[in-house]
């Protein structure tokens, strides 16, 4: 498992899991549904890149995002969605 912090952590773990695969950046764009420019981007921690484009390169590549050390029920001192 690899922990992420940074956009650019994120981009050098797809792209190796890319290469990993034998893939090049326009397989993988086509393989996600978006374009290569996009895939570009993402390898390069571009930090504004629309979340669902993000999830369906991951989903391309085999991998799944996991969240740690959140909490998974509204706590009884009033939590559930804060902000909202």
């Amino acid at each position: 498992m690899t922990s992420i912090h940074t956009t650019q952590q994120l981009g050098e773990a797809l792209r190796t899991a890319r290469k990993q695969l034998g893939l090049t950046q326009s397989q993988l764009a086509l393989a996600a549904g978006v374009g290569l420019r996009f895939i570009v981007d993402l390898e390069a921690g571009k930090p504004t890149l629309r979340l669902e484009n993000v999830l369906r390169v991951i989903e391309a590549l085999g991998g799944e995002i996991m969240l740690i050390g959140l909490p998974t029920h509204p706590t009884a001192s009033g939590g559930g969605n804060p902000g909202a």
